[in-house]
């Protein structure tokens, strides 16, 4: 027996899927005509035509100039439009935190950092609604319709990350007992979504490598701990708990060749407890504006450390899933990290490994690569197609 409510909504399912198709193909392959879309997709041109003329309606997808001197009538390339949608992220960071205004087009229109001493549940969202309301606050009427919400990013596992930040049993419990993403939403009244700073970071890493995109990708990025993501075949990797990659949980061996993680050798709190250690204090300004000389031998023994560390986890890494690419970055000056992504190379060159070794890189984003990466896959997971590499010429 036919069910006309199945029926609609499988027709309803496929006049979206193909929207986002289209959509997608003018994301990754801007400047292409009705036609060049209409083959990329397998659409028939009217078909094509015909989605196009509704996304256009809907102020997603704009139109150039026509392309003229060609064979044949004129073609028109055809872009998305950055005043479509638009979208914050906000990354909550063990230091600091930062809300970012974004285009569809990506383009990051406004943005807000301030550091804190202590992650307190008690007054953290208070300040997100407060930035949240001063970028609202310079919204023309016409972004303000079309704010589709907010995308919020916090490391994973973060009741063990302050306890080894020291925080008080109290706070601890506090944050275990949050809804983050219910909290934020019923503050701002915006919708709002969550994934961990270690998967954002990666999508906006991966989204700002040159095309072709490689088809197997990982990140290891540098904070207070160290966060990480993989991609495959342009999808996020993300774990039954939604956390994703943990490769900074990859067992190491330290200096003394004891078994440890990666991130206790390979993250910032670690310089800090060695600085102190030393009897030197890490400076009070944002990390990516360190004076990096300041900190002397302990930075330079820290940077060995971290940089032997990271090779490992990169080999490791690439025995399991064979990446094409892995990038490396973080919140330190970008002189530094560069000098990181340096000295992994070095230590992969003295390692014995019987495959090819990933290509390394140092990745583009620096310190805003987590509250850009959430605030992007929002835009993905609302108006675009998964598996973005089905869709690049």
């Amino acid at each position: 027996m036919n069910e006309p409510g199945a029926r609609g909504f499988a027709q309803s399912g496929v006049r979206v899927a193909n929207e986002r198709a289209v959509l997608t193909l003018v994301a990754v392959n801007p400047g292409s005509s009705n036609a060049d879309l209409a083959r990329l997709s397998g659409l028939g041109p009217q078909t094509t035509s015909r989605i196009l003329a509704e996304l256009e309606s809907r102020d997603l997808v704009m139109r150039g100039e026509p392309l003229r001197g060609r064979r044949g009538q004129p073609a028109t390339p055809l872009f998305i439009n950055p005043d479509g949608a638009c979208v914050i992220g906000v990354e909550i960071g063990w230091r600091s935190l930062e809300v970012m205004l974004l285009s569809m087009t990506g383009q990051t229109l406004a943005s807000i950092s301030r550091s804190h001493d202590l992650l307190d549940a008690d007054t953290i969202f208070a300040d997100i609604a407060a930035e949240i309301a001063t970028i609202r606050a310079g919204l023309t009427q016409r972004q303000s319709d079309r704010l589709i919400g907010i995308g919020v990013c916090i490391s994973r596992n973060i009741e063990q990350g302050l306890e080894a930040l020291g925080a008080s049993a109290r706070q601890i419990a506090r944050w275990s007992s949050l809804d983050i993403t219910a909290h934020l939403q019923g503050l701002t009244g915006l919708e709002t979504s969550s994934i961990s700073d270690g998967s954002a970071a990666s999508w906006s890493e991966w989204l700002a490598l040159p095309r072709p995109w490689p088809a197997s990708f990982a990140c290891l990025y540098v904070g207070a701990f160290l966060g990480s993501g993989i991609l495959i075949n342009g999808s996020l990797w993300e774990s039954r708990s939604s956390n994703g990659a943990s490769l900074g949980d990859i067992i190491v061996p330290d200096a003394s060749g004891k078994p440890t993680s990666v991130q206790d050798i390979a993250s910032l709190l670690v310089l800090q407890r060695r600085c102190e250690a030393a009897g030197l204090k890490l400076p009070d300004s944002r990390s990516t504006r360190w004076d990096w000389s300041a900190l002397g031998a302990v930075g330079e023994a820290w940077l060995e450390d971290a940089a032997r560390a990271l090779a490992v986890a990169v080999l490791n890494t690439s025995a399991v899933i064979e990446v094409e690419l892995i990038v490396i970055d973080g919140i330190l000056p970008r002189d530094v990290m560069a000098r990181l992504v340096e000295r992994v190379e070095h230590h992969l060159g003295l390692m014995p490994y019987s495959r090819p070794v990933p290509a390394l890189a140092l990745g583009k984003l620096g310190a805003s690569a987590a509250a850009n990466g959430v605030a992007q896959m929002l835009l993905f997971r609302r108006f675009f197609a998964r598996a973005w590499d089905l869709f690049v010429t």
